[in-house]
Formats: structure tokens, C-alpha cells, sequence
């Protein structure tokens, strides 16, 4: 059974990859009438356990300004569209947390967001955003190559 497409989620890390699954997000809320939340994730899980509070401090604005400049050329191109996009940076232990969690809590209907394509050895070794959220997300899923 398919459901309805209100609620649309396009994750993005501001990569050139992340591209495809915008243009696709965007186009499916065209079509659908659906409202369009852009969501960048920081996660602090790989940041060095030495670094001072200063330092922190530091990246977190740097991460938080990366983030915006993700979630806004979402907006942009929504805008281009005709379709409207809230932007928003959320902190979560992992990125795929932070994802699956928002998806949840904001009643998602369908998560939009693009893969590196990670083969071999650093696939096995780092996996995947978008395999594990494809893995653990109780919402629907569509990853854009």
C-alpha cells in the first residue's frame, strides 16, 4: 500500500552527491503538493576526545555554518520550484540518528537523500549513512544515486 507524500525529509551533507537527491526531493514535492523539510546533521561521534572546549566551540560554529549553507541551497532550489523548504541543522550523536529520530518525531512521510556509492574495503570498514538509515527507519526511504 502507498501512502500519501505530505511530509518530505531531504537529508544533505552540502556534497556535490547530495545534488541528485535535492533536484529529486524537490521534484517529488512539486508533484505531490507535499511540504519539504531540508535537514543537516551534526555529529560530534568522530570529533577527537582531546579537543578543549574552545576548539569544540570552534567547529561547532563551523559545522553549523557548513550546515546552513547545505539547508540553503535546499531552500534555493525550492524556490527555483515554486515549492517552499524549511531549513534546519540538528545535532545527533550519529547522522543516522539524527535523521531516523527527525523523521520520527516530525511525522516524515518519506526521507530523500544521496549516497556516496562507498564500494569495497572503506565500504565494509565505515559503511553508509544512507544504507544504515535505509536499514533502521521505520519511514519510508528513497536514496538518490
Amino acid at each position: 500500500m502507498c501512502t500519501v507524500i505530505r511530509k518530505i525529509m531531504i537529508a544533505t551533507d552540502g556534497s556535490e552527491n547530495a545534488m541528485n537527491a535535492i533536484d529529486c526531493g524537490i521534484g517529488l514535492a512539486k508533484a505531490n503538493g507535499a511540504e519539504v523539510k531540508a535537514v543537516h546533521v551534526i555529529s560530534f561521534v568522530n570529533a577527537p576526545v582531546m579537543l578543549s572546549d574552545m576548539w569544540l566551540k570552534t567547529l561547532d560554529e563551523q559545522l553549523k555554518e557548513e550546515g546552513l549553507k547545505a539547508t540553503e541551497y535546499v531552500v534555493a532550489v525550492g524556490k527555483s520550484q515554486g515549492v517552499d523548504v524549511e531549513p534546519l541543522v540538528i545535532s545527533a550523536k550519529t547522522t543516522r540518528d539524527g535523521i531516523i529520530d527527525f523523521a520520527r518525531e516530525n511525522n516524515i512521510d518519506l526521507i530523500v537523500m544521496g549516497t556516496l556509492g562507498r564500494t569495497g574495503f572503506s565500504h565494509v570498514l565505515l559503511g553508509s549513512v544512507a544504507e544504515s538509515v535505509v536499514r533502521y527507519s521505520k519511514k519510508r526511504v528513497l536514496v538518490v544515486p
